[in-house]
């Protein structure tokens, strides 16, 4: 037995590391493979299930996205480990960074679109009801203050009618499905899964959904300010593996299927219909989301809308001081240079 083939191995380790110093004594950064992974929360949800394509696939190695994805079978529950700290990023609606952004110990910034509820939040009716007119008065259980109550209301509204024409029975998503299919209120705002089971309800239907409404309900990924400070290499190497994921979902779409039925614990048949439901973003669409303007599909303005709408409702007492700092368009804006978007 001899320790002389170490010697070279370690001689090769010596090496690396007085090369490594002239970096550290300058203050440069350290290499991502060095550094602790980003902790990334994702939930179920259609638009974020391809972020498991990226780590079964090898496509955040391939983009140098040092990341560790954490999944969360309760969406609030990531949320909260988010603005606590735990997480360096994580996906989320819009009206949710908007709630949770002023309690952030690390500050949070929209980087990235993922897609648009477009069909997937609904409005789900009792027999009876076959206009939002026949809602007035009616019973409609909800989460109060988060996506589905604010589509109710945009609903409401375009008809001339307000949230105040109906009598909220505040439920959890989950609760408030099983309460309409028990027969206990005359409709309910839900997401997947949960619509699946409000229409277990014989003679119930869908009033209308998120198609309806562009841009009143995207999902993002949201990261922390202090990663953009300390490693926008790493955020933009996510944005980055985003695209690829895409791209690998329209050139290898069994494969996509799988991973993301997989994941998400659904059937390939409703796997197909939540996808049916969800519009994906291209870095087309994000460059426009993240532009001023007037109108659902601009964030910054739906922003406004979304807050004004939560503190009406007394959701929350009041939004972030500054609705613009939520928003970070150089990731998607380099990712289009470098594709010869937008040029």
């Amino acid at each position: 037995m001899t320790s002389l083939p170490w010697i070279p191995r370690r001689r090769q380790v010596l090496s690396w590391m007085l090369g490594l110093l002239p970096t550290l004594m300058l203050g440069g950064t350290t290499p991502a493979f060095a550094q602790t992974p980003i902790q990334m929360g994702y939930s179920n949800w259609a638009g974020w299930w391809p972020w498991a394509i990226g780590e079964e696939e090898g496509i955040f190695e391939k983009n140098g996205a040092n990341v560790q994805l954490r999944w969360f079978d309760g969406y609030v529950e990531s949320m909260e480990a988010f603005a606590a700290g735990q997480l360096d990023a994580n996906t989320q609606t819009l009206n949710d960074t908007i709630s949770f952004a002023p309690e952030s110990v690390n500050g949070q910034v929209v980087v990235l679109v993922n897609d648009n509820s477009a069909g997937n939040d609904k409005i789900i009716v009792s027999e009876e009801i076959n206009t939002i007119a026949d809602l007035v008065g009616k019973r409609v259980a909800v989460e109060e203050g988060v996506v589905n109550d604010f589509l109710l209301t945009l609903g409401l509204e375009r008809e001339g009618f307000s949230r105040d024409d109906v009598t909220i029975v505040p439920l959890e998503t989950g609760a408030a499905a099983a309460a309409f299919a028990a027969g206990q209120v005359d409709a309910v705002g839900a997401f997947p899964p949960f619509w699946l089971t409000a229409l277990e309800r014989p003679g119930s239907k869908e009033l209308f959904s998120s198609a309806e409404f562009p841009g009143a309900i995207p999902d993002l990924l949201v990261v922390s300010q202090k990663l953009i400070d300390e490693q926008p290499d790493q955020v933009q190497a996510l944005v980055n593996s985003w695209f690829d994921i895409l791209k690998f979902m329209e050139e290898n779409p069994e494969r996509a299927d799988e991973i993301m039925a997989r994941r998400a614990g659904v059937t390939p048949e409703e796997l197909q219909l939540f996808k049916d439901g969800t519009r994906f973003f291209t870095i087309e669409d994000n460059l426009e989301a993240f532009s001023p303007g007037e109108g659902m599909q601009h964030m910054p303005y739906a922003a406004v809308q979304m807050t004004e709408f939560m503190v009406g409702v007394g959701f929350i007492p009041a939004g972030p001081e500054d609705l613009e700092a939520l928003f970070d368009d150089r990731f998607v804006r380099a990712y289009a240079e470098s594709i010869g978007v937008g040029q």
